[in-house]
């Protein structure tokens, strides 16, 4: 298992690193002031035919997803057709049954509206059902007292989100279409898929690992039936369901293309999506930041707008940079893409060995290849001046 399709021997290097430290297909990619700068891959997608992952290969990235929702909700926000501050009941009636007619669209973002459990009896088929879940997320009872609490909403968020944004679009596309054509189209993205179409589940990486984390689960937040792990998501009811909050199978270059956008100010290579002083909103920590968070037993610094924030000692995640102008999203297993709104970077790495050790520290397997990927950056950078 070498490393594969990368120019700068450095990247091939860390690539090959990681998969000695126990990563089995790996991809990474990178934007600095909006140009590709690094898209490189390594490994295999399957340790049991040994296919060798390349620049098309699909991997799940689960919560990653949640920052290209929040970009999705951000557009309508753009157009005049959401209020971040108004209630959801506002755009979707039937949620306000069950006293949560004041729950809003930001504390719905920035996970306080207080609903983190899934419906009850959910399956992988009943997930794939966009009217089953979201006639009964309409009906969920609380378990916080919306607007009081921090608890994240590991599945549910992404019908939430998603639903708002359905609602609020003029042609009610479905969320995957909406996507499609209002933000990967006109990016000239190809491979972010919520829901992989029949002919590419060929692509799809298999997933190993990763049907445990610790999360304080009382209220069936992530029920083992859709548990976000490679059991149920190598089944191909999930690879095909639309999931905007943990079901996104894309490539590294994809994604690291949206967060680029992001990175830009909302502009990349002459298309604009957001606003400049939209994305400056992005890094606005949530309500109460500080208060633990009752699901996640980790530091959680998490912004008002969907995204995670970086430059919280003890809290944000160190490998996307150690300063607050960076906003990120990371998935179940390890896979994580951000954006450095002041440096203009943006990195994406998917990988399929959900239980590798991701984590910055000794024995990481994504910290040498972040290692790489800065000092191309560095050397760039002292390249201009």
């Amino acid at each position: 298992m070498t490393a594969a399709d990368h120019t700068d021997p450095r990247l091939g290097r860390a690539l090959d690193h990681a998969l000695e430290l126990g990563e089995i297909g790996i991809a990474v990619a990178a934007y600095h002031r909006g140009e590709l700068i690094v898209d490189a891959v390594a490994g295999v997608t399957d340790v049991t035919t040994g296919t060798p992952v390349d620049e098309r290969t699909l991997f799940p990235v689960f919560s990653v997803t949640k920052g290209v929702t929040a970009a999705a909700l951000h557009l309508q926000a753009e157009r005049g057709l959401v209020d971040l501050q108004a209630p959801i009941a506002r755009y979707w009636p039937e949620f306000a049954a069950a006293g949560k007619h004041t729950v809003t669209v930001e504390q719905a973002l920035s996970h306080r509206a207080g609903i983190p459990q899934m419906p009850a009896g959910v399956t992988p088929q009943l997930l794939a059902d966009w009217q089953w879940m979201t006639d009964r997320i309409a009906h969920l009872t609380p378990r916080y007292e919306p607007g009081t609490t921090n608890a994240y909403h590991v599945l549910v968020w992404g019908w939430i989100i998603g639903e708002v944004v359905r609602r609020t679009d003029p042609a009610h596309r479905p969320f995957d279409v909406f996507v499609t054509e209002e933000i990967c189209a006109p990016l000239g993205v190809t491979d972010f898929h919520l829901g992989v179409p029949d002919d590419d589940l060929g692509r799809v990486a298999t997933l190993y690992g990763g049907d445990a984390f610790t999360i304080a689960d009382q209220h069936d937040i992530s029920p083992r039936a859709v548990f976000p792990g490679s059991q149920v998501h190598n089944q191909p009811v999930m690879r095909q369901a639309v999931d905007p909050g943990a079901g996104a199978i894309t490539t590294a270059a994809s994604v690291a293309r949206i967060f680029a956008m992001l990175a830009e100010g909302g502009r990349l290579d002459g298309v604009r999506l957001l606003s400049p002083d939209r994305i400056a909103t992005f890094t606005r920590p949530r309500t109460d930041a500080h208060a633990p968070d009752q699901v996640l037993t980790i530091p959680v610094w998490f912004g008002a707008n969907g995204f995670w924030l970086g430059g919280e000692p003890g809290a944000s995640d160190p490998l996307v940079g150690d300063h607050r102008s960076i906003i990120y999203s990371p998935g179940a297993g390890g896979s994580v893409a951000w954006a450095d709104l002041r440096d203009r970077i943006a990195v994406a790495i998917c990988h399929n060995n959900m239980d590798a050790p991701v984590s910055a520290g000794p024995g990481s397997t994504f910290e040498p290849v972040v290692r790489a990927v800065r000092e191309i950056i560095a050397e760039r950078e002292r390249s201009t001046r």
